[in-house]
């Protein structure tokens, strides 16, 4: 029987931009072994506080013990930030397995599936010139640097007082003129995705998506909110490009319910919040019963895409990942090796644990 006994955890932040920071959780083991994880984008000093009041709970727990873990420290009724610790200090755990079998950490969770990982390219932080031209040099560059898959966000502009006039108001045009000037610029063989912020209600964003038709968009994401299930399933049904959504949930239960009623195609719960890799892997196998696919939530730094690569790496249904493209042009130096992205590909590391260390800062 396998035994790493933990012995303390720390935490880092890094500033990223004004979108929020990335916080990187460090576990101590016996034998001088670190596991790293993320937990960003969950309120930086609340979970930060989380983590370091777990360190007496977590001294002596054995790494490889992950289910236990996870039946004492997720617990389905926590908040966000609570549930982003835990998620962090169990893809350290996973990392620190891994590393303790000299093994990468997927075959914890079952083995390799594939060897690469595609990835698209959310071009929407790093988009800081909002006009359609703005976007549609992002995604130019985006597919110059090789990546088949571009992401969107062009509606963040619509306000309730657009959704209630009932018809496509300015903002809504113009979001369409984003989308419109993307595909015109990168073509019809790159897969183009579509991010609604849960920005619309359901009659709304059908007759918006009847605008959309012609463009052959991959997919359209959160398009009306989660609160109602059942409105989430007629836009499905009503609009002719696939739906995804699910980034906000983080339990077993809440992406149960969004699969039984929902009648969506995608589903993307994050690493980093959904209880770490092993949430992920459960998540996963949920929707591998309904015929769904999973594309995880990533807008994340270097360690969160790198255990979101592991876990994929074992999950048949797995679509398509995130990548938080161009937002700091010094995000290969905080890891060893960098992240290597060939067309639109990350190449899974057989290095042991994650497949990379974080450097010190």
């Amino acid at each position: 029987m396998h035994t790493l006994k933990i012995k303390s955890v720390e935490t880092e932040i890094v500033h990223v931009n004004h979108r929020g920071n990335w916080l990187f959780v460090r576990l101590h083991a016996e034998d001088s072994i670190t596991g790293i994880g993320e937990a960003s984008h969950g309120r930086d000093d609340q979970v930060r506080q989380l983590i370091q009041s777990l360190g007496p709970a977590l001294k002596g727990c054995n790494v490889f013990d992950l289910e236990a873990f996870r039946h004492r420290f997720f617990r389905e009724s926590e908040g966000h930030a609570y549930h982003t610790a835990i998620s962090g200090i169990e893809q350290a755990m996973c990392d620190l397995a891994g590393k303790a079998l000299d093994v990468p950490s997927y075959h914890l969770l079952g083995g390799k599936f594939r060897n690469r990982i595609r990835l698209y390219a959310n071009i929407n932080r790093a988009t800081v010139d909002r006009s359609p031209q703005g976007f549609a040099r992002n995604a130019e560059k985006a597919v110059a640097e090789g990546f088949t898959a571009i992401k969107c966000a062009p509606f963040d502009g619509v306000s309730i007082s657009d959704i209630s006039k009932g018809t496509i108001s300015a903002a809504i045009q113009e979001g369409i003129d984003r989308i419109r000037a993307i595909r015109a610029t990168i073509g019809s063989e790159i897969d183009l995705l579509v991010d609604c912020h849960s920005r619309f209600n359901p009659g709304l964003i059908i007759q918006t998506a009847k605008e959309l038709d012609d463009l052959n968009l991959f997919w359209i994401e959160d398009p009306v909110p989660l609160n109602d299930l059942d409105a989430v399933a007629h836009v499905s049904l009503s609009t002719s490009m696939p739906i995804a959504t699910g980034e906000r949930l983080r339990t077993l239960t809440e992406f149960g319910r969004l699969l039984k009623h929902g009648r969506v195609d995608y589903i993307l719960p994050d690493v980093k919040h959904a209880g770490g890799m092993l949430g992920l892997k459960k998540i996963a196998t949920l929707a591998e019963t309904t015929n769904v696919k999973i594309t995880p939530h990533n807008p994340s730094g270097p360690v969160a895409t790198a255990a979101s690569v592991q876990c994929m790496a074992s999950v048949p249904n797995f679509g398509i990942l995130e990548y938080a493209w161009g937002e700091v042009d010094w995000r290969s130096t905080l890891v060893e090796p960098p992240e290597h992205i060939q067309d639109g590909f990350i190449e899974l590391s057989t290095h042991s644990g994650l497949g990379i260390s974080l450097k010190s800062l």
